[in-house]
């Protein structure tokens, strides 16, 4: 197996995340402290590593979101 670097999270979901409204797809990794709400943003986003569909945040597979980022 491969090594990830040490700022790339695991696969899953880390610690202390906050998650409303939101689809996960597989194998997308999501690091510590990640809150994900779509609350005061466009229903309809698209920012590279995840999309907002009528109102719903969407993290697409093999996505990655870094640890303490807002959504």
């Amino acid at each position: 197996a491969q090594e990830q670097p040490a700022d790339v999270p695991p696969i899953g979901i880390g610690r202390n995340c906050v998650i409303d409204r939101a689809i996960i797809d597989k194998n997308a990794r999501i690091g510590d402290g990640v809150v994900i709400t779509p609350e005061g943003k466009e229903s309809n986003l698209d920012a590279g590593n995840y999309y907002i569909r009528d109102g719903i945040v969407v993290v697409p597979k093999d996505a990655i979101i870094p640890a303490g980022f807002w959504i």
